[in-house]
């Protein structure tokens, strides 16, 4: 679910290791919860919001879908024609991605989204957001916003199912706001579309907003991060 951070070791918290700087350590051992299956955030398929949305707008070129876990979103756009990398830090979770039935130009890596190579600078067209923005420590969305900004092309997409208030007391999920996200992307990006989906996993009707994002010509390195 998370790609932010990493771990020393397999009962240590992720990003105890290497996170410095401003990018706050992961206090959730993602990896831990993918090996014992305490994965409730997998409801076994793609998002609805997002199947709805490619119904309309399959996804062209290349694609990252950060915080793949499982693979069900990297897939559900794969099918349209994308191609598609799903990015996490729980070798668990990829591998069981893996393991599934290839679809077509689909792919998996396990990296840090903070800490991506830097030819990795404005390759994609599309980057995909389901369950990674809730996840991270709300102090770390900064961090969050100017990865991806770099890794997407001038004029690339950005779109996002965005959690505004989930129904745990503490995250994660942590809740977001539209004035938050408002602040956190103006400055690199054009909002292009906002609406509330009219389907979504049980549980999270109302909860959520969904928002396409184009990125400017202006550009941003992973040097720079």
């Amino acid at each position: 679910m998370n790609v932010n951070t990493n771990s020393a070791s397999p009962s240590g918290p992720l990003g105890s290791a290497s996170n410095s700087g401003s990018k706050q350590a992961d206090p959730v051992d993602w990896e831990a919860r993918y090996r014992v299956g305490d994965t409730p955030w997998d409801e076994g398929y793609a998002a609805p919001a997002l199947t709805t949305f490619l119904s309309k707008h399959p996804m062209r070129g290349e694609i990252l879908v950060p915080g793949c876990g499982t693979g069900h979103d990297v897939r559900a756009i794969a099918m349209l024609g994308g191609r598609v990398l799903g990015l996490d830090l729980s070798e668990t979770a990829l591998r069981m991605a893996r393991s599934a039935p290839h679809v077509a130009e689909e792919s998996y890596e396990q990296a840090k989204l903070f800490d991506l190579p830097a030819s990795w600078s404005g390759r994609f067209d599309w980057v995909v957001e389901h369950t990674c923005f809730c996840a991270i420590p709300p102090e770390s969305r900064g961090d969050y916003v100017r990865a991806i900004t770099a890794v997407l092309k001038p004029g690339g997409h950005y779109f996002a199912i965005f959690y505004l208030n989930p129904a745990a007391i503490e995250g994660p999920p942590h809740g977001t706001s539209r004035e938050e996200i408002k602040q956190l992307f103006e400055a690199d990006f054009e909002l292009q579309e906002e609406w509330l989906p009219s389907e979504a996993f049980e549980g999270r009707e109302r909860r959520e907003i969904c928002q396409l994002w184009r990125k400017g010509y202006e550009t941003i390195s992973l040097l720079d991060c």
